[in-house]
């Protein structure tokens, strides 16, 4: 019954708003049902870590550490993107930015999203993961393009055809997959549920494999943004709605990470080799080198931590390539605090170029003085995205860091200095936006600040009081990994 209510209550609030999304409490019903599957995604979660790895209805649903996890931090980002938009999209209505027919689109469209990536990590089927991916694919294009300018529906068209050519890699990667299954467990569905396939991974071809995980690296490292497919991303953000660009970087980004993971195990146990992690300590190390030199060049806040995203997803594939239980402990680690940080970063910034009326960098200043809640929110996030200690992005990525120094010491010099090119762009930029003076007067009321600090103080704990059962939590989802 709680994974029937984990979907169900998404897809319900999806039919409801499609019907009621435009009225007036709208925005309250699309974070009551945010509320309602985060509730039974901690009752699932406190369920499977008592129980241990479950499965559901035939084996076609499967829960263990690893994913349960992603299952809670999927539902509490939504609930609080949800609350910040509440307030965040009423006042774009009132700016004449959205019509109320684009509102209900808007409020249908994430409950619609938040269910795709909920499904994502619930199924057992690696079909059926694929076609999750590529729901969530089409709900974020009706959102990207939500404000139906021409940027917004050339960055909608982007994300479209390259994510869509993406998705199509993946799918061949998932048909090979299936072909070296069916020689082992037989024709039929089953033949794709995950746990046959870990195992008899053992048993699987190994030159079969290989191949299919060249095309589901490159086919879900789209959905990641890993470089050189990376191109769609920084658009998407800046071109829709602020909502939009927190849950695509703090959910979207790492639920395709997770399918790339569920596929390496199996590509490991059937080769014995390193090849997987070497392809993605590659694609992850030019994520965050290209990344981080990238970030110099922007003059838009959005697209600025967007690139900041494309790096961050690199440091976790990476951390997932070396492999060993401190790399993939960090990764999962990484991808908890980076989904946190970067949707409370933008949060703040949602509200700042509201109030300033432009996304440039250079028309938005003295958020302090405008409101020092939102200057301390947004100045508090980025010295937490940076890894300035004692956030939890500290900790991860000096364990990142620090385990290549000891198992692959040449990447150590590319991720340092890749790392302070990042900080000196973003800190430069943002310690103006916050601090310079300015002629803009002071908000009238409160933004929405309690889901930044929110995060902010999870992400705070994750780095220096991090409890005990998390880490635990954290230790046995890297044995699932492998480690």
């Amino acid at each position: 019954m709680l994974l029937y209510g984990l979907l169900g209550v998404p897809l319900v609030g999806a039919l409801l708003l499609l019907v009621w999304g435009h009225r007036r409490l709208a925005a309250e019903m699309n974070v009551l049902f945010s509320f309602i599957t985060l509730l039974f995604a901690v009752a699932l979660a406190v369920r499977v870590m008592r129980a241990g790895p479950m499965e559901f209805d035939g084996g076609w649903f499967f829960m263990d550490a690893f994913n349960v996890f992603l299952v809670g931090l999927t539902a509490l980002v939504g609930f609080t993107t949800a609350l910040f938009s509440r307030p965040y999209m009423r006042i774009e209505c009132a700016h004449g930015r959205l019509t109320m027919v684009r509102l209900r689109l808007y409020h249908a469209s994430y409950q619609v999203f938040i269910a795709a990536m909920l499904l994502a990590l619930t199924t057992n089927n690696m079909g059926i993961l694929w076609v999750s991916m590529e729901g969530a694919t089409l709900a974020t294009v009706l959102l990207v393009s939500l404000y139906r300018t021409p940027a917004a529906l050339e960055a909608a068209w982007k994300y479209f055809i390259l994510c869509g050519v993406g998705i199509a890699q993946a799918l061949f990667g998932t048909v090979l997959l299936y072909f070296a299954a069916e020689k082992v467990l037989g024709a039929g569905g089953n033949a794709l549920l995950w746990t046959h396939l870990n195992a008899v991974k053992a048993h699987l071809e190994p030159t079969v494999l290989q191949l299919a995980f060249v095309f589901l690296l490159v086919g879900y490292g789209t959905k990641v943004g890993l470089v050189p497919l990376h191109s769609w991303l920084p658009d998407a953000h800046a071109e829709g709605p602020t909502p939009i660009s927190a849950v695509l970087s703090g959910l979207l980004l790492n639920v395709a990470l997770y399918a790339i993971l569920r596929n390496k195990v199996l590509v490991d146990g059937a080769l014995g080799t390193q090849l997987a992690g070497h392809l993605m300590m590659g694609f992850g190390l030019l994520s965050v080198v290209v990344a981080s030199f990238l970030i110099r060049q922007q003059s838009d806040v959005k697209r600025m931590f967007a690139y900041s995203s494309i790096e961050h997803m690199g440091m976790m594939t990476f951390a997932f390539g070396m492999g060993g239980a401190v790399a993939v402990f960090a990764g999962l680690l990484h991808m908890t605090v980076h989904a946190l940080t970067k949707s409370a970063i933008f949060f703040t910034v949602g509200h700042a170029t509201q109030k300033a009326g432009t996304q440039l960098m250079s028309g938005i200043r003295g958020l302090m003085g405008i409101n020092p809640g939102l200057g301390w929110g947004l100045m508090l996030g980025t010295m937490s995205i940076l890894g300035v200690p004692p956030f939890g992005v500290f900790t991860s990525e000096f364990l990142i860091v620090t385990t290549a120094m000891h198992e692959h010491g040449w990447a150590t010099p590319f991720l340092l200095v890749a790392l302070g090119v990042a900080f000196a762009a973003i800190f430069g930029q943002v310690q103006a936006m916050v601090f310079a003076e300015t002629s803009l007067p002071r908000l009238p009321h409160q933004p929405a600040m309690t889901p930044v600090f929110l995060h902010l103080v999870l992400v705070l704990v994750l780095g220096i009081a991090m409890p005990d059962w998390l880490a635990v939590w954290y230790r046995q989802a890297a044995h699932l990994l492998g480690a």
